[in-house]
């Protein structure tokens, strides 16, 4: 009688078994992807949040490649400005914003408030130039931009004729525009987001509702999981890579150029990563609010720490040396290739093998520390 049962389980089970693993997991990418449209929060972080960055960084570098105007507050008459010719007062106005005033101390008050960037009086036959030391690099740049006029007026008055000319040109096309600059960064940022936040508060609610524990009698494993998983990242991935450079042509004129469409790729290994953090994450938390927190700790340092803000090349040499390390690093630098320099597609291999290895790691990791219920 009881042998009889288990040759009658035994077909049953290897049926199971045999017919459940396609199954399985096409039913996890499908149940993976409604939790992603379902959930607000897991939206939020993934699409408005990172599109709201862009959004501000946008507008606060402005749409237009033009530098902005210093703000010089002029006290009482100055007779080198007045009497400039017209080639060299037609470029002083270009630089400088310049407020009148007769009231010199209000003009000092409002320099160390920040209100203005410099303050210029004339004394007798010298001209005396205020600036503030509390923002070195505004200060360096009105005294050099003035000291230039200078010296340009007194070779005019001595009638000497300058024996070196200078012409500054950009090597970049005088078409570009600083969201040629923001986009990767903040794409990776966005990716950051969207595969960390989406991988450990999805892994985190299902072990919450005990879904993983039903999952756990039937045939899924946890190589499973992880492969709905990327496949639910990836389509993610391109979407946010879509609607990132949609809005940002839209609205900032964003101008696709070169070997653009390399940083695809480049985002979609991105995401890997970033899904296999989330993956740890979602391992090591017991609530959605640990997953939320542990998410923030590891994707805002690492986004500041690899140039998703900052440009590393105005970097200092230790923190070049810590973005190494890091995926965001590799990530925006590859990006920054393809979309901004001019780099041809290869120079995307390099970083794309360095994520899928980082990649590889990480998955590793999180297969290792997967619990199924806590």
């Amino acid at each position: 009688m009881s042998h009889t049962t288990e040759e009658t389980r035994a077909p049953e089970q290897t049926g199971r078994t045999q017919l459940g693993k396609p199954k399985g997991f096409a039913t996890l990418a499908r149940a993976q992807w409604k939790a992603f449209i379902r959930d607000k929060q897991i939206l939020f972080w993934m699409l408005a949040f990172p599109l709201a960055f862009l959004l501000l960084f946008g507008v606060l570098n402005g749409s237009s490649g033009d530098a902005p105007k210093t703000e010089m507050t002029q006290v009482g008459s100055v007779q080198f400005v007045d009497r400039m010719p017209a080639d060299a007062k037609k470029q002083w106005d270009e630089l400088f914003e310049v407020t009148k005033t007769s009231d010199r101390d209000a003009a000092l008050a409002k320099l160390k408030k920040g209100d203005t960037d410099a303050v210029l009086e004339q004394t007798g036959g010298g001209l005396v130039l205020h600036y503030s030391s509390a923002d070195q690099v505004r200060a360096a740049t009105v005294q050099g931009t003035v000291s230039s006029f200078v010296d340009r007026s007194n070779l005019a008055i001595a009638g000497v004729k300058p024996a070196v000319s200078l012409q500054a040109q950009p090597v970049e096309d005088a078409s570009l525009k600083p969201i040629q600059y923001l986009t990767p960064g903040l794409l990776g940022f966005a990716l950051a987001m969207g595969g960390t936040f989406g991988g450990a508060m999805t892994l985190v609610n299902w072990r919450k509702t005990k879904l993983l524990r039903r999952m756990r009698l039937t045939p899924t494993n946890t190589w499973d999981l992880v492969a709905s998983r990327v496949v639910v990242s990836m389509v993610i991935a391109v979407l946010q890579f879509v609607l990132f450079i949609a809005v940002a042509m839209a609205v900032f004129g964003l101008k696709l150029t070169g070997s653009w469409y390399m940083a695809l790729p480049l985002a979609l290994c991105g995401m890997l990563v970033f899904m296999a953090i989330g993956l740890i994450a979602g391992s090591v938390s017991k609530s959605e609010e640990a997953a939320s927190g542990l998410a923030n700790l590891i994707v805002l340092p690492m986004s500041f720490l690899g140039g998703a803000f900052i440009p590393l090349d105005f970097a200092p040499e230790w923190l070049k040396t810590v973005a190494n390390f890091l995926p965001m690093g590799h990530l925006t630098e590859g990006m920054l290739d393809v979309m901004v320099r001019g780099e041809g597609p290869t120079a995307a291999l390099m970083p794309m093998a360095i994520l899928l290895a980082f990649a590889a790691a990480f998955t590793l990791i999180a297969a290792k520390i997967f619990r199924w219920e806590d």
